[in-house]
């Protein structure tokens, strides 16, 4: 069994969810073995980007980008499927935290502010 890890981003989009939905995605990372890390599985990626291998575990509508260390796995991202961080992180493209704030509703209704 692995120790678990968090960045900000990842422990503040769990903290939003309710009680259930945070245990189901507990529980999903706690089941990873090292054996599905080296074969992989139907819902678990893996890709290579600036030398580092992480992984992407799909478990209902979130996506969990993580690196696996020795005893610990450390959670990057948690983002939403089909949400457009998801989309720009799993195409490799380059990916900042301001992805990360334009899925927020305040920013495009800021934009929106901006028209009138």
């Amino acid at each position: 069994m692995y120790q678990l890890n968090f960045s900000d981003q990842a422990l503040a989009e769990l903290k939003k969810l309710p009680k259930l939905a945070q245990l189901g995605l507990m529980e999903a990372m706690s089941l990873i073995h090292p054996e599905e890390l080296a074969r992989g599985t139907e819902h678990m990626g893996k890709f290579s980007r600036e030398g580092k291998t992480f992984y992407r575990l799909r478990t209902g509508e979130f996506r969990i980008y993580f690196e696996a260390g020795a005893e610990s796995l450390f959670m990057h991202y948690i983002l939403h499927q089909h949400s457009l961080a998801d989309f720009v992180f799993r195409f490799k493209l380059p990916f900042t935290e301001e992805t990360l704030i334009e899925q927020h509703q305040s920013f495009w209704k800021y934009l929106e502010g901006l028209k009138k």
